[in-house]
């Protein structure tokens, strides 16, 4: 523990919980615990972006505020803990990228977006887009836990944390490791379907005293590219409502638009390109707002 320890004795913050070894814990369970606040410390905010419910494009929401932050000159990390279905690799053009290893120190040196978004996703290790991960709770804990263990994120003003959908193991382990400076954002789709089970990921925030800073109404409308008219596919205003009933802010409305789709499906995010107007970028605009 001596390596780790001259980390946490150089550290400015004080009154540290990782520093004193706690009570029933073995040498290794704290060096390992050490090893990860290490890392962490170096984090100034984590924002987790959760969904009660799959398809709501919590995926297309963690990729566009990451690449918006870098955007604004702030050092960002993105972290893609849904194991089952990574989709950030596609949305961000990365689908061919692997890992590469520290040979020295074995930590993971994660991929660049760009000079300030550094980007890791399970979908990165996985030898082909059909593998598929059949593991339980346990191993999913620890597969989580490795990889903030490993990665060498350096120095970030922001990790942003694209969440497994619903409130099982996942969401709740990378609450549990990520610890203190962590937030919530929470996306839903505006029809009732979506926004029952969103409700119980808000409450199970709430449980885990994790802030949330907000919600985002995506696919909210669909655009036709034809005459420009809206059409509430999906009907209207459920998210706002939502936000209201359980006094949460109201980050703002995505619509559900092609080009929306498109620059997704290209690899190159909208916020990025020529198709994010200014409409479609004041929810990002809004939740860089509470942290900037």
């Amino acid at each position: 523990m001596q390596d780790q320890n001259k980390s946490c004795e150089s550290c400015e913050q004080k009154n540290c919980s990782a520093e004193e070894k706690q009570k029933n814990e073995s040498d290794l369970e704290c060096e390992k615990r050490q090893k990860l606040a290490s890392k962490l410390c170096k984090i100034k905010k984590k924002i987790i972006v959760l969904s009660g419910k799959g398809g709501v494009g919590k995926s297309t929401i963690s990729a566009n505020f990451a690449v918006a932050l870098s955007l604004k000159g702030k050092i960002t990390g993105l972290f893609d803990v849904d194991l089952h279905g990574p989709s950030i690799p596609g949305i961000l053009g990365m689908k061919k990228v692997k890992i590469r290893m520290n040979q020295s120190s074995g930590e993971i040196i994660p991929p660049q977006v760009n000079s300030r978004l550094k980007v890791l996703s399970l979908g990165f290790l996985l030898e082909s887009e059909r593998d598929a991960i059949i593991w339980r709770g346990p191993m999913k804990y620890s597969a989580i836990r490795q990889l903030l263990e490993q990665t060498n994120w350096g120095e970030l003003d922001f990790l942003v944390v694209d969440c497994h959908p619903g409130t099982g193991d996942e969401s709740l382990s990378v609450i549990q490791l990520l610890g203190e400076n962590s937030f919530a954002v929470v996306v839903t789709t505006p029809q009732s379907v979506a926004t029952d089970d969103v409700r119980r990921s808000i409450e199970f925030c709430n449980e885990l005293a994790l802030p949330v800073v907000g919600l985002i109404e995506n696919m909210s409308g669909c655009i036709c590219p034809q005459c420009g008219k809206e059409i509430p596919l999906f009907g209207s205003g459920g998210g706002e409502k939502l936000a209201i009933e359980m006094d949460i802010p109201f980050l703002g409305r995505i619509p559900f638009k092609h080009d929306i789709v498109m620059s997704g499906d290209s690899g190159v995010p909208f916020v990025q390109n020529i198709c994010g107007t200014k409409d479609e970028l004041c929810c990002f605009e809004k939740i860089i707002d509470k942290f900037i």
